[in-house]
């Protein structure tokens, strides 16, 4: 292996090894402090393997653009900038010591959970519900016209919306016969086999010596 190629290995192993370290760093923890960044900017900021090698860096010991420069064999300008990134993202902050600005590990940072990066909420619940029940209604719109199942939707998530509609049709806590089952999905569609075999198949309803009743 030449020079390159061994320095583009280093490189990619030394982003895998960083990697790792900010996984366990940043989600093997479930403090929750620090928790204004934005998840836009920490993944941007960790998804560039410079910055990466970076952070490993200053992991180690704190330093500034001039040394990290020199190590990575980069020019001041682009440590500047992809710092910059990193202390948009939360993960780095920067010291002025005497004649020198000096950057660290932000660990607050770091020591967040994935679940508390991912979990905050950027639309209102009540949008996210709006939207789901006009997603509901229109899938229904489209195949119950006006009143009879015009076909079963190819796609689950449709066709889960269309079985559930056609599950509350029975009443909860209620035992039905085969016969009975029948004669209420006969007046959606006549092919009451496969709406039946269906329904089971989706757990909507339950089937027990002859017997249904409505999952709920």
């Amino acid at each position: 292996m030449d020079e390159e190629g061994w320095r583009d290995a280093q490189i990619k192993l030394g982003t895998l090894r960083v990697a790792a370290t900010l996984f366990r760093y940043h989600f093997g923890s479930d403090s929750e402090e620090t928790a204004t960044t934005s998840p836009h900017a920490l993944f941007a900021a960790l998804a560039d393997p410079k910055r990466l090698l970076l952070l490993q860096l200053l992991r180690e010991h704190p330093g500034y653009v001039e040394a990290l420069a020199e190590t990575l064999e980069l020019s001041p300008s682009t440590v500047s900038f992809h710092l910059k990134k990193l202390r948009e993202a939360g993960l780095v902050r920067c010291d002025r010591e005497q004649y020198y600005r000096v950057y660290r590990l932000e660990r607050n940072c770091l020591r967040r959970s994935l679940d508390s990066v991912i979990g905050r909420q950027f639309f209102p619940r009540e949008l996210l519900e709006a939207r789901a029940a006009a997603y509901r209604q229109k899938v229904i719109g489209d195949f119950i016209k006006p009143c009879q199942l015009q076909k079963l939707p190819r796609q689950h998530k449709k066709r889960r919306i269309i079985l559930e509609e056609l599950a509350r049709r029975f009443e909860p806590n209620r035992r039905y016969t085969e016969r009975e089952v029948n004669r209420i999905l006969a007046e959606v569609h006549e092919d009451v086999c496969t709406l039946r075999r269906e329904l089971i198949a989706e757990q909507l309803l339950a089937h027990n010596q002859s017997l249904y009743r409505r999952v709920t």
